[in-house]
């Protein structure tokens, strides 16, 4: 597993919730906002791995690097998604958390991830668990040291978008590269 790509991964995948824990972090406490947040990652990482397994079964690995045309087509999707207005009904600041984490970034996490996760064995995976825990609660409290920061607020709304459409258009390249898809393609002509 390479874990720039993993790190790049999950920062790009996440980088539009950072805007949301800056807001959860104001109004929950910060260890219910690790939790929610570190429940969210583990379930869509694990949906991620459980459905690249059954795609590896039947499919070649060079066949699956097509999967790196998901990053890429999120880089170029507009999402029209307005969850900040989002309501939960929910009285735990864990569960109000993991839900606005899923509805927020469940699609693209999970079409994302499964094609960087779907050759990994079971052993890589677990190493991936431990690894994004390990950066999801360093994000969350990097996030708690400078959400008051003015400067950072302003750097994220003007170029935050850009900089994750092009860190997806990075990851689908390497997963284009990484699977033996591009050299397979070179090899027939």
């Amino acid at each position: 597993m390479n874990y720039w790509i993993l790190a790049l991964t999950f920062l790009s995948v996440n980088l539009d919730f950072f805007f949301m824990l800056i807001f959860l972090l104001k109004k929950y406490k910060l260890s219910h906002v690790i939790w929610g947040y570190l429940l969210g990652n583990i379930i869509l990482l694990i949906a991620s791995f459980v459905v690249g397994k059954a795609l590896a079964a039947f499919l070649p690995e060079w066949i699956l690097g097509i999967l790196g045309i998901l990053p890429i087509y999120m880089a170029f999707h507009d999402d029209d998604d307005d969850d900040d207005n989002q309501k939960t009904t929910n009285k735990s600041e864990t569960i109000s958390t993991l839900v606005t984490y899923l509805s927020v970034c469940a699609g693209c996490n999970l079409s994302i991830f499964l094609p960087v996760l779907v050759g990994e064995t079971i052993t890589n995976f677990l190493i991936t668990l431990v690894f994004i825990g390990t950066l999801t609660i360093l994000v969350v409290l990097l996030i708690k040291l400078v959400a008051d920061m003015p400067v950072v607020s302003k750097v994220m709304e003007a170029h935050g978008e850009k900089l994750m459409k092009i860190c997806y258009v990075l990851i689908g390249l390497y997963v284009f590269w990484d699977s033996g898809l591009i050299s397979h393609l070179i090899a027939l002509f």
